[in-house]
């Protein structure tokens, strides 16, 4: 540490700070990716609870049983955890709705697409996002004058439109613009609202001048107020009914100014939005790719669809275990191919499905980051109220969450203590106990009713067919923490020196962190390496640093043995104690 000297006698204080810890992790959150009825597109949103998912994507209501199953999943996870980024996937058959049925339909994915440049022939305004949901919107403009004195929508707005000060205060001969006008956004056909006819949204004392604002300066050209402020509509092109577009000190010019707003009334229905329709494989994969680097958004799960066909299927969850794989921080959850279960009524053909030589299992890559369970939750859609058949990987992702936050991530998620699933009806079929023993060693977890607990999920592998650590469960988010906390720690000594003190500080960081998880009983034991051994003069040399960290990590119980002996009445315990 430099010493600063004063010329004179004096005092000098210097802080050092050796406070270092490692920072806390959640591994709680999921990704899921499906065909929502609404909302953007290819655009991850967190979202915490049911009604922040129904704002942001709406509910199946909006596109009927084709957005059912995937939203019902996406509840599923929540139910037990409030951390889901959920992704809006579409192909390209889905469309805008817009108000004019001479328009060329196009997609608009998200704000980033609108921004990036969107040509609409033939229409002004488009619903927000693609989906036939856009259909039962409808758009109402009015100015001052008779437009406004027979405007159905008057008593929405408090006052007639006018000048507004930014206007006026360009006007050349102190004469009137009228470049306000009021505009309404309606629910025509009453699906985002339950009553048709309802005003969603008013904007009102917006302008016509393209460089309109506010008072306070902001924005208040009408097609900028809708595209900033709108949750339903873009304005892309300004209607002719109210005149080309022009600028605040032309629009006051004195010579057009009467003209702009005293035309009839805009009102249009939107047409010709479109649904997506059944996702493919290469919709999910760019959904999920949005999740593949670990350094601009943390996902814990990668929760799998349960698409029709095993070989689409297989093929979308190897993609997701390449992300994990390569991420090194979450994991991937999967249940087996919808058709594989799903109408199926043999159980034994349903298990032949998931690990025969042409079923779910066979083309899977063994990995420590995949997780399998062998079901379909029948589960109740109050939005349509009809009951449906999903895939119970986004519970299983849940269970494993909700593990994280009523005991730690490094305990099981399964058994009756924290794996009852809630919620759920029935299964799509409930294993017998040799069915169960051909599943879970074909590295999938049953999923099982047991009479008198619930419906449970019964096994805690991971899909890696190999006698380790790694082949459960526990073990996997046990270091996926460690190895999230312990990188941030070490963030800290990048551009540090490789020397003893620098070495010293990291352990003296890291150790603490590893003694709380040993005393939570994650670990049984730990020792962490960081010296002259691993880190020779030709690792310094290379501006590296190395640090070893070994744990011994908790086992969780599959197998439960009992013995019960009987034993003559003068028997003395402690004979046979520990000869059985």
């Amino acid at each position: 540490m430099a010493i600063l000297r004063s010329e004179s006698p004096a005092v000098t204080i210097n802080e050092i700070d050796l406070s270092g810890v490692v920072p806390a992790v959640t591994s709680s959150t999921g990704a899921f990716v499906g065909d929502f009825a609404w909302g953007p597109v290819n655009q991850p949103v967190l979202v915490g609870t049911e009604t922040e998912l129904v704002e942001t994507f709406g509910d199946p209501t909006l596109a009927g049983d084709s957005a059912a199953i995937e939203f019902l999943s996406a509840t599923q996870f929540l139910k037990y955890s409030t951390s889901l980024f959920a992704v809006r996937s579409v192909t390209t058959a889905a469309k805008n709705a817009h108000d004019s049925a001479a328009a060329t339909p196009i997609l608009i994915e998200n704000r980033e697409d609108f921004d990036a440049g969107v040509t609409l022939v033939g229409a002004n305004f488009a619903a927000k996002y693609a989906g036939t949901a856009g259909n039962s919107l409808k758009i109402s403009i009015a100015g001052e004058g008779n437009q406004w004195d027979t405007w159905t929508y008057q008593s929405s707005f408090d006052n007639e439109p006018g000048t507004s000060n930014y206007v006026s205060t360009r006007s050349a001969d102190s004469a009137v613009a009228f470049d306000e006008v009021h505009v309404a956004v309606i629910d025509e056909g009453g699906l985002f609202s339950g009553t048709p006819g309802t005003v969603l949204e008013t904007f009102p004392n917006v302008s016509l001048a393209t460089d309109a604002k506010t008072d306070d300066g902001l924005q208040n050209y009408f097609l900028d107020v809708l595209n900033n402020r709108s949750s339903y509509v873009w304005g892309i092109n300004h209607p002719a009914v109210f005149g080309t577009p022009t600028t605040a000190s032309l629009f006051a010019d004195g010579t057009n100014n009467h003209t702009r707003a005293s035309a009839t009334e805009y009102t249009q229905s939107f047409v010709e939005g479109e649904n997506s329709g059944a996702l493919g494989t290469s919709e999910y994969a760019t959904g999920f790719d949005l999740f593949e680097d670990e350094n601009t958004i943390q996902v814990d799960m990668l929760i799998a669809p349960g698409v029709t066909g095993v070989s689409n299927h297989t093929t979308i969850v190897n993609d997701l275990v390449a992300t994990a794989e390569a991420r090194k921080d979450c994991v991937v959850v999967a249940s087996p191919h919808r058709d594989g279960v799903v109408g199926v009524n043999n159980a034994t053909t349903i298990t032949t499905n998931i690990t025969g030589a042409s079923g779910f299992t066979a083309s899977l890559n063994n990995s420590s980051y995949l997780v399998c369970d062998n079901n379909y939750l029948k589960v109740y859609d109050k939005y349509n109220d009809k009951y449906e058949f999903i895939p119970a990987a986004a519970a299983t992702a849940g269970l494993m969450a909700n593990t994280d936050n009523v005991a730690a991530p490094w305990f099981s998620p399964a058994g009756t203590r924290r794996g009852i699933y809630r919620g759920v009806t029935s299964l799509a079929y409930s294993p017998s106990k040799s069915q169960r023993d051909t599943l879970y060693k074909a590295g999938v977890n049953p999923i099982v009713n047991l009479p008198g607990q619930g419906i449970t999920l019964y096994g805690d592998k991971t899909f890696l067919n190999k006698p380790t650590a790694f082949s459960r469960i526990n073990v996997r988010p046990l270091f996926l923490v460690m190895e999230r906390a312990i990188k941030g720690a070490a963030q800290n000594i990048l551009f540090e020196f490789n020397d003893d003190f620098t070495r010293a500080e990291f352990v003296n960081v890291i150790e603490p962190f590893l003694r709380e998880i040993q005393g939570r009983r994650g670990i049984t034991d730990f020792r962490v390496v960081c010296d002259e051994t691993n880190n020779p003069p030709s690792v310094i040399d290379n501006n590296s640093f190395v640090a070893s960290v070994f744990v011994k990590p908790a086992r969780s119980i599959n197998y439960v043995t009992l013995n019960f002996v009987a034993v003559r009445t003068g028997v003395d315990f402690e004979e046979v104690v520990g000869t059985i």
